[in-house]
């Protein structure tokens, strides 16, 4: 359990204390008159909790300390972190069903796509549309969080949850085709494999008989 390790896993224990603070709206709290309630809390949350998710790969790259554990366990906090998130905010009524199901659904469409492709032996790579999606994410649902009791975020918030509907359906899109490119090319390949070894016992039999 290394520093990168455990990073992930304090990303893992912050959702359901992130769940907890959202769906009871507690805390909510006042410091020598400044009031600070549970959305200020869910927001510094899911801020720190990102701030993980950043710090972890940085470390382990920085340490050349990247196992095993760390490589299955990172996509998992993530994908915790976010479902939860946007859950909870389906939940509360700040965020309309089908965008969740948009976003989550994408999520399990590329952990399908990956698991078929290591089986093959193949690695899909993490995609520039989807290390944007992570960041929309946690901005659209930090603005969803705050307008709890600041309406006039309402705008920001749907604009920004517009751009992570948009963007997960692109990065799922980009995902599938190149899962698709290394499957096809993986059957080519097979192909090519199968008919040089089955061309020369054809010509075998062809002398044998003559």
């Amino acid at each position: 359990m290394n520093l990168p390790n455990s990073l992930t896993v304090l990303r893992i224990f912050f959702v359901p204390l992130l769940v907890v603070v959202l769906l009871t709206r507690q805390p909510n709290w006042n410091f020598w008159g400044l009031p600070i309630h549970f959305e200020v809390w869910g927001v510094l949350i899911l801020l720190v909790a990102a701030a993980t998710d950043a710090m972890d790969g940085y470390f382990a790259r920085k340490r050349r300390e990247i196992t095993t554990l760390g490589i299955l366990l990172d996509p998992i906090a993530d994908k915790l972190l976010i479902s939860a998130a946007f859950i909870s905010l389906v939940s509360m009524g700040l965020v309309q069903a089908w965008m969740v199901v948009i976003i989550i659904g994408r999520e399990f469409i590329v952990v399908g796509l990956r698991e078929i492709a290591s089986v093959e032996g193949l690695v899909i790579p993490a995609s520039p549309l989807g290390k944007t999606k992570m960041v929309l994410q946690v901005l659209a649902g930090c603005a969803v969080i705050l307008t709890a009791n600041h309406p006039g975020l309402k705008t920001l918030g749907i604009t920004l949850l517009w751009l992570v509907v948009i963007s997960a359906v692109l990065s799922a899109i980009h995902y599938f085709q190149m899962f698709w490119s290394q499957i096809n090319f993986r059957v080519q390949e097979r192909h090519r494999t199968q008919v040089v070894i089955v061309e020369p016992k054809e010509k075998h039999q062809d002398v044998l008989t003559r």
